[in-house]
């Protein structure tokens, strides 16, 4: 079972089948006995929407464990961070050569390459929605 992620996350409200789950995201350094003392320790709220046949059997404030797959989050690592990286220097690399290596002109235009990328992924957003789902299950005390 080497290949699946859990989150402790708490239900902040239901809405039919959806279910909202906010899941604490914390540095390392918060379980630091210190970490009030340092401006290094953070932590991050995130809220996830799991889609349960069974809503009804869970409450608002109910703390759960969220599951999902390695692979898909590889994919969104990939997705999010990778393909990104291989446009950027793709398109670097050939506008250095067609600007006749003009760093800065050629860094721009590379950058400026990422933004229909991201404008296509944001587009893509439903359809990704239903590819990166999380199972819900009860914590067990």
């Amino acid at each position: 079972m080497g290949d699946v992620i859990t989150h402790t996350g708490i239900i902040e409200h239901i809405n039919g089948l959806c279910i909202r789950v906010k899941i604490v995201q914390a540095s390392v350094c918060s379980a630091c006995k210190a970490h009030t003392l340092c401006n290094a320790s953070d932590s991050k709220e995130k809220f996830v929407d799991v889609y349960e046949k069974h809503a009804n059997e869970y409450y608002p404030g109910e703390q759960v464990i969220l599951y999902g797959t390695t692979g898909m989050g590889l994919k969104a690592v990939f997705l999010g961070f990778g393909l990104p990286f291989v446009i950027l220097m793709l398109v670097l690399f050939l506008a250095m050569y067609f600007t006749d290596q003009n760093e800065g002109l050629s860094a721009l235009i590379a950058l400026l390459a990422l933004i229909p990328y991201y404008i296509g992924l944001s587009l893509c957003k439903n359809k990704l929605s239903r590819e990166f789902t999380f199972s819900i299950g009860r914590m067990n005390n």
